[in-house]
């Protein structure tokens, strides 16, 4: 079977969700499926905190920079799709983290042409090519003002400067036969999903179910289950952080994918009008590690195996946790409301939106409530 290799450009203004984006990609573009999700980190903010190379100051000037960032860039887009090569899976996502024509938002045109010439004769046409599709997820300085800053006190930009660079940012992509912008036209959960809708239609995958329902369910025979419906367990392990700040609610997730552990850290934000959204980013182990030393003393960590199947076309989830031996929760996810269940499943009630079976609640009461 010959690899598949989707390579997909991530950009957009500051503060668009790009890092987000790419944590929920990685658990939904799973290896037990056959999956392998390969990050290329943004470059030039590496070279900025890494190196301590800024085009700004005294250090060198922004196009000095742009030699710089692309030379970079380059390296490592090579790497990546050498690894792609390598690597068991068939199936290979490759997620760029803005990619070489986001130099081109920061200098004129002439001179983006003339450095990108200097790496072995390049044009902007031959290295639109040489990515499958775009997605420009608009800052949220565009009709989400209000999440600007939060939760990011070390954002420096202005809002105005955000917004305009996330024009020259567009109208560097532009020439792109696959650009897709994602705006902030509902809310910032809606912005990923549809992000994640896009994914799935250039990766040629059905689009997940978009509606989620909740149910406490008795205990399955899970090896049946297993057996049946050719059941992917995944192992995870989620803990509380102390609040830093009332209005967000911090957590980190570690998590098993076959024989490797990911990490993510996790900030659900509340607004006063009663709105909230989560933003997430993959961690280090080391992060990870460090993070657990803010958990929350009066919330336990919440242990559970998530079990993930399809029945009759529709996805399901099955999440047992060690304090109960008797009862589990199931999710089940349709874009319809017919109450498609697999025979094996007792339902004992529906706890959609039921605030007793949420995770917070569970590291609270390591209980089900039956």
């Amino acid at each position: 079977m010959e690899k598949r290799i989707i390579r997909i450009v991530l950009t957009g203004g500051p503060a668009a969700g790009k890092t987000t984006l790419i944590s929920r990609i990685i658990k939904e573009f799973r290896q037990e499926d056959g999956w392998r999700v390969i990050t290329i980190p943004e470059t030039a903010t590496e070279l900025i905190s890494g190196f301590g190379i800024k085009p700004f100051g005294n250090c060198m000037s922004m196009l000095r920079f742009q030699d710089f960032v692309i030379a970079d860039q380059i390296h490592k887009e090579k790497l990546a799709l050498e690894a792609a090569d390598t690597v068991p899976e068939q199936n290979i996502l490759v997620l760029y983290d803005r990619a070489l024509l986001d130099d081109k938002a920061y200098i004129s045109d002439e001179e983006f042409a003339e450095t990108l010439y200097k790496f072995d004769g390049r044009t902007e046409e031959s290295v639109i090519a040489g990515y499958d599709a775009v997605l420009h997820l608009v800052t949220c300085a565009k009709g989400a003002e209000f999440a600007y800053n939060l939760g990011n006190e070390a954002r420096t930009e202005s809002i105005e400067y955000a917004r305009e660079m996330d024009d020259r940012t567009l109208r560097a992509w532009s020439g792109h036969p696959k650009l897709k912008i994602i705006d902030n036209s509902i809310n910032f959960e809606d912005k990923i999903n549809r992000a994640i809708r896009e994914i799935y239609r250039i990766a040629g995958q059905p689009e997940p179910m978009a509606k989620k329902r909740k149910y406490l369910i008795s205990m399955p025979d899970m090896k049946a289950l297993a057996e049946r419906y050719r059941t992917v367990s995944i192992d995870m392990v989620q803990t509380y952080l102390c609040m830093t700040n009332p209005s967000i609610e911090r957590r980190v997730r570690r998590q098993r994918y076959g024989s490797e552990y990911l990490y993510f850290y996790t900030e659900k934000h509340f607004r006063p009008d009663g709105t909230k959204w989560d933003t997430e980013r993959p961690i280090s182990e080391k992060d990870y590690n460090q993070y657990l030393l803010e958990a929350d003393p009066e919330l336990q960590s919440v242990n559970k195996t998530k079990h993930r199947f399809v029945y009759d076309s529709r996805s399901f989830e099955i999440d047992i946790y060690p304090f109960d031996d008797e009862n589990a929760i199931m999710f089940r996810y349709s874009e319809d409301d017919e109450a498609v269940i697999p025979p094996e499943i007792r339902i004992i009630r529906e706890v959609t939106g039921d605030p007793n079976y949420k995770n917070k609640q569970l590291a609270r009461a390591q209980k089900l409530l039956h």
